[in-house]
């Protein structure tokens, strides 16, 4: 019973709500371990005899185990989701989840580069195939914000370089537009022009925009790889993930005058607070540039 109703609710989250497998796979992680709970310490073999003290059980056996807020939030979450499902497909006859308190997530500020750091990772010298790639890839990144899945998920015909911009599909396959600037615009014509081509061979109905040396679409793990090689050989000290470069992107915007909302739209988020940790980072750069520079700070 409990893992038929778990089954269910996948198969829900994937084919009605179309989330994307990494999102899939956080809330199965979360409900498999919270399944494993119910069955193992309550010994319950029903969801309608789950109470909401099983729920408390669960989520302080995780503050227990030293999990941080963040995890236990989204564990939370993914129980909430679960839980009206149920009650919503009538499977049981009440919300166990009601009136769980969230704990607060400790407010961590992204990590950005400065543009100087960003112009010494994108002085790509283009020799061969794969360099200039890797020159569009991360132009591509830096000018657009996108999220490493939405980059290597781009297909060619996403591409709109007369029009400057460039379509992609966000979480939940939210649909939108973002504009390319010119030099992230001419390293993708000459990726196009002097790099896919000879990356594809014999692949020629491969429509991902991104492939690797086989011709095939670029994986996240692959793309990590090469981000990691190229920050390394820039002389880049600071930790470097590909969401490294979406952070810059929109806290260089904020620095330089951009429009919150604006910039809410370019990254894709359904919530404007979301986007709003990026003043608090400019606001602690600005405090640096003061204690670094003022003659009296």
């Amino acid at each position: 019973m409990l893992t038929t109703a778990l089954e269910d609710f996948f198969h829900y989250l994937q084919v009605e709500r179309g989330l994307s497998d990494n999102t899939l796979q956080s809330y199965k992680r979360d409900l498999k371990q919270y399944k494993q709970y119910i069955e193992k310490v309550e010994q319950k073999s029903n969801w309608d005899a789950v109470v909401r003290q099983d729920i408390i059980g669960f989520l302080y056996m995780l503050k227990d185990s030293g999990k941080s807020s963040s995890t236990i939030a989204r564990a939370i979450s993914s129980i909430r989701s679960f839980h009206q499902f149920l009650f919503r497909e009538q499977i049981v006859s009440f919300d166990a989840s009601l009136h769980i308190e969230t704990p607060k997530k400790e407010r961590k500020l992204p990590d950005v580069l400065s543009a100087k750091e960003v112009d010494a990772l994108l002085n790509i010298p283009c020799k061969d195939p794969l360099s200039y790639r890797n020159k569009a890839m991360l132009e591509l990144l830096y000018a657009t914000g996108l999220r490493v899945t939405e980059l290597i998920s781009l297909n060619v015909s996403d591409l709109h370089l007369t029009m400057g911009f460039v379509r992609c599909f966000g979480k939940g396959s939210r649909e939108r537009i973002v504009p390319l600037g010119d030099v992230a615009k001419k390293a993708v014509e000459d990726y196009l022009q002097l790099g896919r081509n000879s990356l594809v061979k014999k692949q020629r109905n491969e429509n991902n925009l991104f492939v690797n040396q086989h011709g095939r679409p670029l994986s996240r793990q692959g793309f990590w790889k090469i981000l990691k090689a190229i920050a390394s050989e820039a002389g880049i000290q600071k930790k470097i993930t590909p969401h490294t470069l979406r952070h810059s992107f929109a806290t260089h915007l904020l620095e330089n005058g951009a429009d919150l909302r604006a910039v809410q739209e370019m990254l894709g988020h359904a919530d404007i607070s979301t986007t709003q940790v990026y003043t608090h980072v400019t606001k602690t750069r600005l405090k640096d540039m003061y204690q670094t520079y003022h003659p009296r700070a």
